[in-house]
């Protein structure tokens, strides 16, 4: 019996005596199969091979966790830390021994959180390990593909782990779509940590929002626009996206900006082409 995990999205499925026939993630339309077909690994097979993690102090309280060489979609997660609450915020594939020891000696973890299905990984290995519950919204609950007793399936459009630490659903990318609002990051300036439920682009100036990154689906400007009256209410002046993007300052102020141009876009009344 082995734990199979897609090797295009990362994500783990539940135990089989038989190669899965196809990734579900994959086949629907906000990811993709990759042109080499459908392949398959295992955690074991992983760890006899060459990849580590790498962890970065981004700032105080703030650790980034990234596997070399890349795998799968190549995500960022974090390791945020407040006032003895260790929360692991999205999720990678790859777990070894010495990622093991690196959080226990940083104080291990309390709880995990996902921003949507794409970073589901191997989310029930690490819950496992670590003995904590993993914070999905429910509206997410149809793309678990491996159930774990961890799984915490929350409702509303909001949930506080620690004072000042909440999760905000935002929809958008996933119905569950959720960002981590972190009040006392940043000098307490506050820290939006947004998977890629909000993406920030190239000059790191401004960000987007998309229903498909890699088949290039937007979103509505409906939609749009209720993630904005969301965010309006949020308390941040950086942002981190899953791919070690940074607005490093006035991020608030760059997110409300940035919805109202790509909502002027699929208007019609940004340009004339």
């Amino acid at each position: 019996m082995q734990k199979y995990i897609c090797e295009t999205c990362g994500v783990q499925y539940e135990e089989s005596t038989v190669v899965p026939d196809h990734c579900v993630i994959c086949e629907e339309e906000r990811q993709y199969v990759s042109p080499a077909g459908q392949t398959w690994t295992t955690l074991e097979n992983m760890k006899r091979g060459s990849f580590k993690n790498i962890f970065t102090l981004e700032e105080s309280g703030l650790y980034s966790l990234k596997t070399m060489p890349e795998f799968a979609i190549g995500q960022t997660a974090y390791l945020v830390q407040q006032e003895g609450f260790n929360l692991l915020w999205d999720c990678i594939s790859y777990l070894d021994e010495k990622t093991i020891s690196e959080i226990t000696n940083l104080g291990g973890l309390d709880a995990i959180a996902l921003s949507h299905p794409h970073y589901y990984s191997t989310q029930a290995e690490w819950a496992e390990v670590f003995g904590v519950p993993i914070y999905i919204h429910e509206d997410d609950r149809e793309w678990v593909m491996r159930e774990s007793e961890h799984i915490v399936y929350w409702s509303g459009e909001s949930l506080e782990l620690n004072s000042g630490l909440t999760i905000q659903r935002l929809g958008g990318h996933f119905k569950g779509g959720a960002v981590l609002e972190w009040k006392a990051g940043y000098k307490h300036k506050g820290i939006l940590l947004t998977g890629d439920i909000i993406q920030v682009v190239a000059d790191r100036e401004w960000v987007s929002f998309m229903y498909s990154y890699p088949n290039l689906i937007p979103l509505p400007a409906s939609k749009v626009k209720e993630m904005a009256s969301v965010i309006e209410g949020l308390t941040f002046e950086r942002l981190y996206n899953a791919f070690h993007r940074v607005v490093k300052e006035n991020a608030h102020e760059r997110v409300k900006m940035s919805a109202e141009r790509y909502v002027k876009a699929l208007e019609g009344r940004l340009f004339d082409t």
